[in-house]
């Protein structure tokens, strides 16, 4: 392993880890940008170690790309403080299925980009993010997450029970059937882009949120708006413009979503919570800037 990892050159070894490090990355700050900075600075401090000192590349790049995401979540948590209404995960693409034909493995992928469990993230500390990040998306034994924070791995496996607990009681129940998702998409986006108000309530958990992220930079509401009769009155009222949307419905963050163009332009993207057969959140990204990692051909 060695001799093969000696023959490859610094740039080669960087890729091979380049898809585990902006996953790392992006369930650590929920954007893309940002995610693509951190691997970027990673890059320039690997271009500049001597990699002769570096028994395990992908160790060292991991614990680089961790320790550089928890600086900028330190700094993230105070533009986010100032950020216009609701803040959302950013959207991206995912085509799980096909690359990971493993159904309980492709339900953990799915389950660690969901925006379920990216907004539940919000609430822990950085170091616990990490430690969720690593041991539960990407399975990292206690002790190698031990190395990448500088910690003791009994202390790392208290912020790992600790973030587990937290994630377990704030987290909203989803049904992971995704063919019955994507089915309730279908209804709800007939229901909502034909304003049909009764078909609507009838989708909606009665507690049902919505949550729509603008950033300030369109129209979305300030504020979640909880309660099935106002999600349905709100929907049904903003279906009105329907037809200027051209509607499809693609996977992302590991589930089906709505994607509306208009002018040839992605303008939003939204994305149900569904348990129990029925709708119990709405999220809708607005945000411009937050737009650019759902990318369909």
């Amino acid at each position: 392993m060695g001799d093969v990892a000696a023959d490859m050159t610094s740039t080669d070894q960087f890729e091979a880890h380049r898809s585990l490090l902006t996953g790392v990355a992006y369930r650590m700050l929920g954007r893309i940008a940002d995610a693509e900075d951190v691997v970027q600075d990673a890059w320039l401090r690997w271009t500049a170690e001597d990699r002769a000192e570096v028994r395990e590349p992908r160790a060292y790049l991991v614990r680089i790309t961790t320790r550089l995401a928890i600086d900028r979540l330190r700094q993230a948590h105070v533009r986010r403080e100032a950020y216009v209404g609701p803040w959302l995960p950013e959207p991206v693409t995912t085509d799980l299925g096909s690359a990971v034909p493993d159904s309980a493995e492709r339900a953990m992928l799915a389950e660690s980009v969901s925006f379920a469990v990216l907004v539940v993230l919000e609430s822990l500390s950085p170091l616990e993010r990490a430690v969720f990040v690593l041991r539960e998306a990407f399975g990292f034994p206690y002790a190698e997450i031990a190395a990448v924070l500088d910690r003791g791995e009994a202390a790392v496996r208290q912020l790992a029970g600790r973030a587990r607990r937290h994630v377990d009681e704030r987290r909203p129940r989803f049904d992971v059937d995704q063919a019955e998702r994507r089915a309730l998409t279908e209804q709800f986006l007939a229901a909502a882009g034909g304003g049909d108000l009764d078909a609507l309530l009838r989708l909606l958990a009665p507690d049902v949120r919505l949550v729509g992220d603008s950033g300030g930079k369109a129209k979305a509401p300030l504020r979640i708006v909880a309660g099935a009769d106002k999600v349905g009155r709100f929907l049904s009222a903003v279906s009105e413009g329907a037809g200027l949307f051209e509607f499809r419905i693609a996977e992302v963050n590991g589930a089906p979503a709505v994607l509306a163009h208009t002018g040839g332009k992605l303008d939003l993207v939204l994305q149900l919570e569904v348990a129990d057969g029925v709708i119990t959140c709405v999220y809708i990204m607005r945000n411009p800037d937050k737009l650019s990692g759902v990318i369909v051909e």
